[in-house]
């Protein structure tokens, strides 16, 4: 039987993630307290699916890519809600396991206020329960029914650590581009096993503690953390900081740039899997071109953190943003340096 072909088919996890927010929570420098015994009320409670699996394949569905979703829900309503939300998005879910050990991840979601007017997220506290997610292994894969042109990886963890070098190695073999977002359980990989399977990573999303974990280089050292990061994988190479923006490295040309300072940030949930997501399908539909690639992806990133949850305001094919302005520059062969 003929099986259909997917531009990019996700793997990573799937949760229903519970937001909370209350006037009430008490702050003790960064902390956010809560008296025991007490009764606290909330203004308000919102319940959404998230997961960074999920998360990245809600872009690129909307960016207009046939996607199918790869990864497993627990046997209760959460689970039913995320197959809805996923059906609603013309996600395939044919790769969806469903496991009845665990319940669907979870994350409590604890935020002390909303966003300021200056355009700054309140102070917030995640629960993170790891569910069925982490139970994914090799056995539930439909590895014959894999055709498809790129696969993303979301951060793996639990049972779903055995299968990423193979999954890498798969798509090696069928021709298939491979993103990878990984985790600090992948990070923490036997290095040679890490580096043989970064050596086959098409393009590889870090942010600035990832980045400085994998290469034992304090993050402050971007020069010296590219030059390794180039020596692991000779894909694409990006870098997230937070609010001071993003930088990329395509062995050649160094690219930098940071979001537009007028952005409204109202819930950071998911604002890396955004500008990952929205990153490569700027990639994809440009015909590799990282400016617009950064551009989308922070756009993406930016219409995420105006709304509250991980896959509102994300952005569709058609959608007009504004686009940031990025430097480039040339790395010399021996001395990787950054846009001033």
């Amino acid at each position: 039987m003929f099986n259909k072909m997917y531009d990019i088919i996700t793997f990573g996890s799937a949760a229903q993630d519970i937001h909370v927010k209350s006037e009430d929570f008490k702050l003790l420098g960064k902390d956010i307290c809560l008296a025991l015994g007490s009764k606290i009320d909330v203004e308000d409670i919102v319940s959404l699916t998230g997961g960074g699996g999920t998360n990245t394949a809600a872009t690129f569905a909307k960016q207009g890519f046939k996607t199918a979703f790869c990864g497993a829900i627990g046997v209760d309503g959460a689970g039913l809600e995320i197959v809805k939300e996923l059906k609603h998005l013309r996600i395939d879910t044919k790769f969806l396991a469903k496991k009845k050990e665990k319940r669907t991840n979870t994350s409590v979601i604890i935020s002390s206020e909303a966003g300021s007017p200056r355009g700054e997220a309140g102070d917030r506290t995640i629960l993170v329960y790891r569910g069925a997610s982490d139970l994914l292994c090799d056995k539930d894969i439909l590895w014959k029914k894999i055709k498809t042109k790129w696969i993303y990886l979301a951060p793996l963890a639990g049972e779903q650590l055995k299968f990423f070098g193979k999954l890498v190695d798969f798509a090696k073999e069928n021709k298939i581009k491979v993103a990878v977002n990984p985790s600090k359980q992948q990070l923490s990989l036997p290095e040679e096993e890490l580096k043989n399977i970064f050596s086959n990573v098409d393009i590889l999303f870090l942010n600035q503690e990832e980045a400085s974990f994998l290469t034992k280089i304090p993050f402050e050292n971007e020069n010296e953390i590219f030059k390794k990061i180039d020596e692991i994988c000779p894909g694409i190479a990006v870098m997230t900081k937070g609010g001071e923006g993003v930088v990329v490295s395509d062995g050649e040309y160094l690219y930098s740039a940071l979001p537009n300072p007028e952005r409204k940030i109202v819930d950071t949930t998911g604002a890396g899997d955004s500008f990952a997501s929205g990153f490569l399908s700027g990639y994809i539909r440009f015909n590799k071109d990282i400016v617009k690639s950064i551009q989308l992806g922070l756009a993406n990133s930016e219409g995420n953190l105006a709304e509250v949850g991980a896959k509102t305001g994300l952005l569709a094919k058609k959608s007009d943003f504004k686009r940031v302005e990025v430097a480039k520059q040339l790395c010399a062969e021996n001395n990787l340096c950054l846009p001033k």
